[in-house]
């Protein structure tokens, strides 16, 4: 009977392999460095007692307030599960499947690819430079029948930036032809960096934001898309009816507010300091080939035999992300910025094993 069951899915379903989020490759940790998560709680208390009524579709403090945040009007706001939905909406608004494609340039966030998989869309990849930057010339020759290309900056899992007049670019090719998607979720690690205020010039950019990372509230599943009015108008038509509970609109209100706002950006001062003494202190080490620069809160680094090193810190407790199968990251690991006790025992596990390899 399973078997019928399986025949009933659609084709691309059954052949789909599932994103493998940090909690689904599991482990018995103590020291959670994979998931890119802030490394503790941060305290709100739920305030709405409404929950027999369903919640507005868009809360509205909650975008009048992310609006503010971000600079900009709450025409231009949408809040979604987590940016993972937002990813997928666009796809679902602007993409026919069996027709269009999606691009992007790997290594890259897993989830584009997954999210057309699953959507039926077909996907194409264009593999980033050796620096990691876009290869323009080969995007170009790529375009025809994409409908949407996808850009992470700062780019997970390598941490980098990619170059604004690279990325300016990319939007007068695309212009007319395809929406151009920045996964900003890491941008609070740099704001400097983001591209909210091109949003103006570019009626073609959508900007994918969270309340994951720097806000330290991966368990509400919050996200945020940014883009002109014309695009927002699009996405509604094919968000659910109630996206976000209405606790969780309740905890994103609180964090939006200005001690919420303050409190983040004392958060990302400190895993900055500490992103900082890791770099440091991982660049000494025998058994590192290589620590790349970062703009987030994780830190990639190429070691001799990663999959022996991951397996020893695996055993100990401490947890990170294996990342050999990503294209063009052969013995890299990617580190998530932990409390500074969290990041002294990874670094002494880490001596230890370069002392026994010595």
């Amino acid at each position: 009977m399973s078997r019928n069951i399986e025949e009933l899915a659609r084709d691309n379903v059954r052949a789909l392999t599932p994103y493998q989020s940090a909690r689904r490759l599991g482990g018995n940790g103590d020291v959670w460095l994979n998931a890119n998560e802030f490394p503790l709680p941060v305290e709100f208390e739920l305030s709405q007692q409404t929950l027999n009524r369903y919640p507005e579709c868009q809360p509205k403090l909650v975008i009048e307030r992310y609006a503010a945040y971000a600079g900009l009007t709450p025409e231009q706001v949408l809040v979604s599960r987590g940016a993972d939905e937002g990813i997928e909406l666009v796809m679902r608004a602007f993409c026919e499947p069996g027709k269009d494609a999606i691009l992007f340039c790997p290594p890259t966030y897993g989830m584009y690819s997954v999210s057309a998989e699953t959507i039926g869309i077909a996907y194409r990849t264009v593999p980033a430079l050796e620096n990691w930057q876009l290869n323009l010339p080969a995007i170009a020759e790529q375009l025809d029948g994409v409908k949407v290309v996808y850009m992470c900056s700062p780019n997970n899992p390598t941490g980098n930036l990619i170059n604004p007049d690279d990325i300016r670019a990319l939007l007068e090719m695309t212009a007319g032809k395809a929406l151009v998607v920045a996964d900003e979720a890491y941008i609070e690690f740099c704001p400097q960096a983001t591209l909210s205020g091109w949003l103006k010039d570019y009626p073609h950019l959508v900007i994918l934001r969270t309340l994951s990372k720097a806000f330290a509230l991966a368990g509400l599943r919050c996200g945020f898309t940014l883009a002109n009015p014309p695009v927002i108008d699009l996405l509604m038509k094919v968000i659910a009816p109630y996206p976000l509970a209405t606790p969780v609109a309740d905890v994103a209100g609180q964090a939006l507010s200005d001690q919420g706002i303050a409190l983040m950006r004392q958060h990302v001062a400190e895993l900055n300091a500490s992103r900082a003494w890791l770099l440091e202190q991982l660049s000494r080490l025998s058994i590192v080939q290589q620590v790349f620069p970062s703009e987030t809160n994780y830190i990639l680094a190429r070691f001799d035999n990663s999959p022996a090193v991951f397996k020893s810190l695996w055993d100990q407790g401490i947890i990170l992300r294996d990342q050999n199968k990503n294209p063009g990251l052969a013995g890299c690991l990617r580190i998530s910025i932990g409390t500074r006790k969290e990041c002294e025992r990874l670094i002494a596990a880490l001596q230890a094993l370069s002392v026994e390899r010595a």
